[in-house]
């Protein structure tokens, strides 16, 4: 699969810290309280970041998810005219952890010059 192909969860180091203990992660105060975890494609990471966790004090990463190790739980949902973005309900949106099996691979990102990088990111 191409890197495009995959799907992308921005972790912080404690939710990182939560899958590799226990082998999935129940995510953060948004995830629980909306009922999905909140993913993206690749062209729609780094404006996330910026939008979202620039003033996150602790470190960050960013997980290469495989879309079809998530099966029927992965939703893809319009979030304006322009953007859909994925969504991970789990099987009949019961709200299921998201099980590590499904990061083929998990990169810390930095942040300089006003951007986050790591390989993925190339922008």
């Amino acid at each position: 699969m191409a890197e495009e192909d995959y799907i992308y969860r921005i972790s912080t180091d404690q939710e990182w810290e939560e899958f590799k203990k226990n082998g999935s992660s129940l995510g953060g105060e948004l995830d629980k309280s909306t009922g999905c975890f909140h993913l993206s494609k690749l062209d729609q990471v780094q404006s996330t970041l910026k939008n979202f966790f620039l003033n996150v004090k602790e470190d960050l990463y960013l997980l290469q998810v495989d879309p079809k190790k998530l099966g029927d739980g992965l939703i893809y949902e319009s979030v304006d005219e322009v953007n859909s973005f994925p969504h991970f309900y789990g099987p009949d949106k019961t709200f299921v952890p998201l099980p590590l099996d499904s990061v083929v691979k998990a990169e810390k990102l930095t942040f300089s010059n006003g951007n986050f990088t790591c390989s993925f990111l190339t922008c």
